[in-house]
């Protein structure tokens, strides 16, 4: 009897971690995105635009630093970088507020905001962990504009991405 015991929790110790490494994972509630005004990926979580699986990870939209797109190299994510999908423009003001959401809390490097391939806007993140939200005021040209956000972590060689549409009136 104490032998089969022995057996069993013998058994199942050595099942467990191939068992851990058989489930399928789930998406990983990580990172960040620009909440306001809605980025592409908002959009998409709010079913604005109709789009693949971004919808359920608007946070997710994670690649190597110094990609210039806005699905960050992550091909999953690629549907964002379609200028043609019919992505909500909202209106701002040359000093526009920006509002990242954060579902983890990532040491920062820095954050950038692009508009036509050049850098409008530089916030240093001194390497601290942000809230659940932080904002930026950026000041933006004139026009139907397409802001590339990004959020640069410091703690990985990874950046977060978030294009967001915008009128600069």
């Amino acid at each position: 009897m104490k032998f089969r015991r022995i057996a069993a929790v013998a058994a199942g110790a050595l099942a467990a971690p191939i068992m851990v490494m058989a489930l399928p994972s789930s998406p990983a509630f990580a990172h960040g995105y620009v909440s306001s005004p809605p980025s592409r990926q908002a959009q998409c979580a709010k079913g604005v635009v109709r789009c693949g699986a971004i919808k359920y990870e608007p946070q997710s939209v994670e690649g190597p630093k110094g990609q210039r797109n806005c699905h960050g190299d992550d091909r999953r994510w690629a549907e964002l970088s379609d200028d043609s999908k019919g992505w909500k423009v909202t209106n701002v003001g040359r000093n526009a507020t920006f509002k990242w959401t954060f579902t983890a809390r990532h040491r920062t490097a820095s954050y950038e905001y692009y508009v036509g391939g050049n850098r409008v806007a530089y916030f240093n993140g001194n390497n601290q962990a942000p809230g659940a939200t932080i904002t930026h005021n950026v000041t933006l040209p004139a026009g139907q504009q397409k802001v590339l956000a990004i959020w640069n972590i410091g703690d990985t060689s990874n950046a977060f991405y978030a294009c967001i549409d915008v009128n600069v009136q």
